[in-house]
């Protein structure tokens, strides 16, 4: 359980400033341990098998190598021929990956001088939508617009699947690797998960709403906001089906009851429909953001009391999220993208999502294995009481979600005018 944390109320305290740089020093040193077996050739026992179609290339692939067109590490002839592939494409090309996002900053910083690739970073902004639409929009374009890679909602997963945009692989982690988070035949997988939470600016906001029917409070006028857009963003729309739970509804019936609860919103003038982030909480122009918890106290801790952000978990409608990984159909980089993923699976990857404050999703092997050091596991929000929906839960929230907001709430939410 994290420090300062109190299931009873929600409220994730103050008091993490002192310990954040002794945690900083353990990560690295953890890092730095992690990041010296990264050229270990072996496999785990279930990641050696190919799936039908492995042997294809890509569209959008210039060149292929005998490991380009394998989905293991293994059948690939390990990981030095893996690397060696990938440091002859010299580039990954990613999108949507904010650097205050799960610590990815960080992770992308070890990645290349772990292995001294490029890394091409498009629209940090995006939503899980957006993503894949990249993908489609350049499946036939080589080029530095094309992703190699995403990193999107747990429904997107089997989406993306379905549409032909995304392609299998099996890093060596992947025993260890929930079942229920993962594509049997490799083409997605879980990556981390957190909880949402309201994220309030304290100089802005006297008193911080408990639940989210406390946003309904006049007090709150012209301060609410999501991080995105519930057309195209995961958490934008798994925030609207939170705060229909909230009401005690359940499934589709949620969904719809969220839809119900933003329009109240924007009719009462609470909701402002921009898409929110650390910098337009900072600067009180969304100063309640519902957001991960992750990303909420990881701006608390950048800003450094300037001003103090508080992160409130709601009883009510408390609700967890997972994202998953997965490599595109027409990779112009297919090498490094495999290499992208069995870095974020190792114990470097896993441990630098930790110091961003979400859980790896090797959290539990890793911790029965004892290599999440106590300081950082400890700093971890807490996720009890919180429901997991699956991927067929999801998807049926998601399709009242986007179908209903343009005309239940009837308002578009928009990119921050301020840039953020």
């Amino acid at each position: 359980m994290a420090q300062g944390y109190d299931p009873s109320s929600g409220h994730l305290n103050q008091g993490r400033m002192m310990k954040r740089y002794l945690i900083i020093g353990v990560v690295m040193a953890a890092l730095l341990a992690a990041c010296g077996g990264d050229t270990d050739t072996s496999t785990t026992a279930g990641a050696t098998e190919t799936t039908a179609g492995a042997t294809e290339t890509t569209a959008g692939a210039t060149e292929t190598t005998a490991a380009s067109t394998e989905t293991t590490v293994a059948a690939a002839g390990g990981m030095e021929e893996l690397i060696a592939a990938a440091q002859e494409e010299g580039t990954l090309t990613t999108i949507a990956l904010p650097h205050d996002w799960c610590g990815y900053g960080a992770v992308i910083e070890g990645f290349k001088a772990e292995y001294g690739l490029e890394v091409n970073e498009l629209d940090p902004g995006a939503g899980s939508a957006e993503e894949l639409e990249a993908i489609e929009a350049n499946k036939e374009n080589p080029g530095p617009q094309a992703p190699d890679v995403v990193d999107v909602g747990l429904a997107f997963g089997p989406q993306a699947k379905e549409a032909g945009q995304i392609q299998p692989y099996m890093v060596s982690t992947w025993d260890e690797i929930p079942e229920g988070a993962k594509d049997p035949e490799g083409f997605w997988y879980g990556d981390y998960y957190g909880v949402l939470s309201l994220e309030v600016n304290t100089a802005e906001v006297a008193s911080a709403p408990a639940e989210y029917a406390d946003l309904l409070d006049p007090a709150y006028n012209g301060q609410v906001a999501l991080s995105g857009d519930p057309l195209t963003s995961n958490a934008a729309m798994l925030s609207v089906w939170a705060a229909g739970l909230a009401t005690g509804a359940t499934g589709e019936e949620a969904a719809q009851a969220g839809l119900d609860f933003f329009a109240q919103l924007n009719d009462a003038g609470n909701f402002v429909p921009i898409d929110g982030d650390s910098r337009t909480v900072g600067i009180g122009e969304t100063p309640i953001l519902i957001d991960w918890s992750y990303n909420s106290i990881a701006n608390d801790v950048a800003l450094a009391g300037n001003p103090d952000i508080e992160t409130v978990v709601p009883f009510d409608g408390r609700i967890a999220g997972v994202y998953v990984q997965a490599i595109s159909a027409y990779a112009p980089h297919p090498n490094a993208a495999k290499l992208w993923m069995e870095y974020l699976y190792s114990d470097a990857g896993q441990l630098g999502w930790a110091a961003g404050y979400c859980h790896p999703i090797r959290f539990e092997a890793m911790s029965a294995a004892g290599t999440i050091p106590p300081e950082v596991a400890e700093q971890l929000p807490s996720t009890e009481g919180a429901f997991f929906p699956s991927i067929d839960e999801i998807a049926a929230a998601q399709a009242v979600i986007v179908e209903g907001w343009p005309s239940v709430v009837g308002v578009t939410v928009e990119p921050s005018p301020s840039g953020g």
